[in-house]
């Protein structure tokens, strides 16, 4: 059972097998046992803790980032730091609300009543973190499974072990060690975790891996958030703003750790008719971002391993499209670089188009109508995430209506995430469950009912003897109309 394909080995030292983790988990379990976590200030102070850590280490993660994947200062600022700031006060200002019962109305069956929905944390979680985004995939969960009132577990990914290495000790410094633990390695590590019962286990990664997880969750009935991915697809009509939309496509492929993010464009779909002026207009604003040598841009991340590196090259060195590279192509595996390389007219049953890139190479398939995209991408596993670019009203409503993804983004590209009102997640193959904002408080509660009830309005209608009249009465009870319930008083039922 491989869960990363790691070029790290795991050191001698750190034996945590599963009689550890079943200590861990013990351990956590009286913590939880004993209301700690339950508490609105415990939550307040972990996520103000978390918020802090993340501020007061702003260079240190940069530098790890740097040394794990060489992602650029920027992006680590913008899409990991910022994002993570932001998901920690949007979780400070309404997690008041967010714990609140909500009221609901209650119906004639079981007047006079009163209810409300009660959210309780689940328990002791697990959140089994992936390699390309590794501090904000690692700790966007954790501030959820806090927020709703869980101990929380967190395996970072061996693949990234600057940022697991800063995570253990900036956790360990900053958090409540008696509820949020991090464990540290690979795949013993993980295996020793996953034959443990929790009470929901949070998985970013792949589908494979995906698998696993789910699978070990199903011995204890645990239930589960898969975040994984899929070939998220491009649709680019002719009637747009191509600058913009060339410059919107590159910042979600290139500029998302060179293609290594898991709603990256995938591959991209236009008109015969328009390919060569896309083709065209993706090589001069290419060249504007990384310049004539982007192998030496410093603000392309590289590859994060030989692993990857090699199973990118297979990709580019399948006879079916070697020959469509119409730009790019370049690459330097002593540096782990792989240069934005664009493909055209790439045949559907080519390697590249049989799994998820994960990577900076960019295919575009043409058609004669744009309509046609649809099929194309309707004949695959469901993708994480799906985008298009046009002003076709009409366009937009049968993509909207027609394409089934995890989110869609109407003329842009990755910025969905940013929106902690939406939820972010898949669907079929692309993952299960969803989070962010709210949606991460909900992934770690549970919706509990509750009815109130008084003894007054005790109805014998209910009880033994039956007879037809309180079976009229009951049917109109539970159908819930009073007039139903006069007919049925009156015998007229």
């Amino acid at each position: 059972m491989s869960f990363q394909d790691s070029d790290n080995t795991k050191s001698e030292a750190s034996a945590f097998d599963a009689p550890a983790a079943s200590r861990l988990v013990t351990e956590l379990r009286g913590t939880f046992a004993s209301g700690k976590t339950r508490s609105y200030e415990w939550r307040l102070s972990q996520v103000k803790a978390l918020a802090k850590l993340v501020a007061d280490h702003e260079q240190e993660i940069v530098d790890a980032l740097q040394k794990d994947l060489a992602k650029p200062p920027l992006e680590t600022v913008a899409y990991e730091i910022a994002m993570l700031k932001n998901s920690c006060k949007v979780a400070l200002k309404e997690l008041k609300h967010w714990i609140t019962p909500e009221k609901v109305k209650t119906s004639l069956a079981s007047f006079p009543s009163s209810a409300e929905i009660v959210s309780e944390p689940l328990g002791v979680v697990l959140v089994i973190s992936a390699w390309n985004y590794p501090f904000l995939l690692s700790l966007d969960p954790v501030i959820g499974a806090i927020a709703a009132g869980n101990p929380v577990v967190l395996k970072p990914s061996e693949i990234a072990p600057a940022t697991s290495s800063l995570l253990a000790k900036l956790l360990g410094d900053y958090m409540d060690k008696s509820c949020i633990r991090v464990v540290e390695g690979a795949v013993d590590e993980t295996s020793a975790l996953l034959q443990q019962k929790w009470d929901k286990i949070f998985y970013t990664g792949n589908g494979r891996v995906a698998r696993i997880v789910m699978a070990a969750a199903a011995k204890h009935l645990t239930p589960v958030v898969l975040e994984l991915g899929g070939k998220s697809p491009v649709v680019v009509d002719s009637n747009i703003n191509l600058k913009v939309a060339t410059r919107r496509i590159i910042a979600g492929k290139w500029g998302c750790n060179n293609g290594q993010a898991c709603i990256s464009p995938d591959y991209v779909i236009t008109t015969k008719e328009y390919a060569a002026k896309l083709v065209d207009a993706l090589k001069t604003e290419l060249e504007k971002f990384y310049g004539k040598n982007p192998l030496e841009s410093k603000d392309l991340s590289r590859i994060v391993n030989s692993n990857h590196f090699n199973r990118l090259k297979k990709l580019l060195d399948d006879d079916k499209v070697s020959g469509k590279i119409v730009y790019g192509g370049e690459k330097d595996e002593s540096k782990l670089k792989i240069s934005p390389t664009v493909l055209l007219d790439v045949p559907r049953d080519s390697l590249i188009m049989s799994e998820e890139i994960f990577g900076p190479l960019l295919p575009i398939l043409m058609v004669d109508k744009l309509e046609e995209s649809f099929e194309v991408i309707n004949s695959g596993p469901k993708p994480l995430a799906a985008y298009i670019f046009t002003n076709n009203k009409k366009l937009k409503e049968l993509f909207v209506m027609n394409i089934s993804a995890g989110g869609l983004v109407v003329n842009d590209t990755t910025l969905h995430l940013a929106v902690h009102t939406l939820p972010f997640g898949g669907v079929g193959e692309s993952g299960v469950g969803a989070y962010h904002g709210k949606f991460s408080f909900d992934a770690f509660s549970h919706k509990k009912a509750v009815l109130y009830r008084s003894f007054i309005g005790d109805a014998s209608v209910r009880y033994p003897p039956y007879t037809t009249t309180k079976q009229r009465l009951l049917k109109a009870l539970i159908g819930g109309g009073i007039l139903g319930i006069i007919r049925a008083l009156f015998g007229w039922s």
